[in-house]
């Protein structure tokens, strides 16, 4: 009676052990998991450099040194503020008596000049042209009245460098638009209410159609396209911002949607034949007709993380891969070249594929669980096999020099999105949002080719926009 009491208990304990050990496996995933997202930052993954708080990690650089010191360089032409040879205005101060010995100098001679020059704003002040249609009566009894020039349409009105500076400092200088109410009220003394300096930038937007559409033509003739979305707050609710890009080109576009639905409406993605680059975002995928290649700034930001959180050593030997590749490329294009030799291709593709080899025998695949769905993965298993799978796109900048290592390109133009949300905050109408990205689209376009912006804005409000004439090749 006694033994097989003792028999029931080692039966319970058993169980009990069992169960013990499944909640600490459990315990110890989910442990894992937490210590993983506490040593997550801006440096090592995809989070923003806002969610670093106070304790910000150091920077890390991944450029070689040159090997000069901060500052000017020896024999490196300065920048300063040169003097002009012909002055608007000059004044000249004369001494009215001698510091020696306290004469008056009224009828002395003058030996010599000290000059310095100021430059400086005028006083501010409005211009107002009033426009007079004269009408006159012909011999024959009609009367004709003159026509009042295209910046005249009503009785008063703001002329178009006004409406130009208004769109400047709105689009891009992201100055909240109370804000610049107050800056032309206090500045010029021009009293302009909020509705009129919206207004302001529909008019700019309804005067870039046919810019537009020679945007949409000429990126999507691309070689090389960089691409790239990113939330904004419209209407209290949440739209994504579309953008299609090169080295001088930009296009926004508002959606509603995220998915390849609203990149179909933008109408340049399913028109590119050459080469897209992104951040692997899986529905950039349906474009088949283009080669693909991925941001490697996320890779290496991912490669950290699973490096110093995962303690993973395979990850450590992909970054530094990444890294020699990309400088030995950078090294190449100062000579002209296109792309790497054979022989030196497939040994980086070699040693790529070593690297590989090691993170899958550390990272072997999951026991599946019995529960239904797919198990899983880690996040370096994720990338490993999304480095696995896109080999040939995360190698695409040394097949092909016109291909950039990131997506920096893309990235640098949404951000200035986050910018202006950050500034101004969020769009309370949906046009409004979208006559903002127009001017946005414009102005990125205009300083991308040299353009003076505000000098754009000018001819944008005379019904004379700036149009991209050569075709872009990435």
């Amino acid at each position: 009676m006694e033994n097989e009491h003792l028999r029931s208990q080692i039966v319970e304990l058993g169980v009990r052990l069992d169960e013990l050990a499944a909640a600490n496996v459990v315990l110890t995933a989910d442990n894992a998991r937490l210590r993983a997202r506490l040593g997550m930052n801006s440096k090592n993954s995809s989070k923003p450099p806002s969610s670093d708080g106070y304790t910000k990690p150091a920077p890390k650089s991944r450029r070689r040194r040159s090997g000069k010191k901060p500052g000017k360089q020896p024999g490196a032409l300065g920048k300063n503020l040169p003097p002009v040879a012909d002055p608007d205005e000059i004044i000249n101060h004369t001494p009215d008596h001698c510091e020696g010995c306290g004469d008056d100098l009224s009828d002395s001679p003058v030996t010599g000049e000290v000059r310095r020059q100021v430059f400086d704003l005028p006083p501010v002040v409005v211009a107002t042209v009033e426009h007079r249609a004269q009408r006159k009566r012909c011999h024959c009894g009609h009367e004709t009245t003159a026509l009042f020039p295209p910046e005249a349409t009503g009785p008063t009105c703001y002329g178009p460098n006004l409406r130009a500076l208004v769109c400047y400092l709105v689009v891009r200088q992201h100055i909240p638009i109370k804000r610049v109410a107050e800056l032309l009220a206090d500045g010029y003394g021009i009293p302009v209410s909020t509705g009129t300096i919206v207004a302001m930038v529909h008019e700019g937007a309804k005067r870039l159609d046919a810019f537009l559409a020679s945007l949409r033509g000429q990126l999507s003739h691309a070689d090389v396209a960089h691409a790239d979305e990113t939330g904004l707050r419209v209407e209290a609710s949440l739209y994504w911002v579309h953008s299609v890009s090169t080295a001088s080109l930009t296009l926004y576009h508002l959606d509603k949607r995220r998915g390849t639905v609203a990149m179909d409406a933008m109408g340049v993605l399913e028109h590119l034949s050459g080469v897209l680059v992104h951040d692997g975002w899986s529905p950039y995928r349906k474009y088949t007709d283009v080669s693909h290649a991925l941001c490697n700034a996320h890779h290496l930001r991912e490669l950290d993380g699973v490096a110093e959180v995962g303690g993973q050593g395979w990850a450590t030997d992909m970054v530094a891969l990444l890294a020699d590749t990309w400088h030995r490329v950078l090294d190449l294009k100062e000579t002209g070249a296109t792309t790497l030799g054979a022989t030196e291709l497939a040994s980086i593709r070699t040693a790529y594929d070593a690297i590989i080899f090691t993170g899958h025998v550390a990272n072997p695949a999951p026991s599946p669980s019995g529960k239904r769905g797919r198990t899983r993965k880690t996040k370096a298993a994720n990338l490993l096999g999304r480095l696995d799978i896109y080999a040939d796109d995360v190698l695409r900048f040394a097949t092909d020099f016109r291909v950039s290592f990131d997506n920096n390109e893309a990235e640098r133009q949404v951000r200035m999105v986050k910018v202006q949300q950050k500034i101004s905050g969020g769009f309370r109408t949906t046009a409004g949002a979208t006559a903002w990205l127009a001017v946005r689209s414009y102005l990125a376009t205009v300083m991308k080719n040299g353009e003076n912006p505000l000098g754009a804005l000018q001819r944008l409000m005379v019904a004379d926009p700036w149009m991209p004439t050569v075709a872009d090749s990435g």
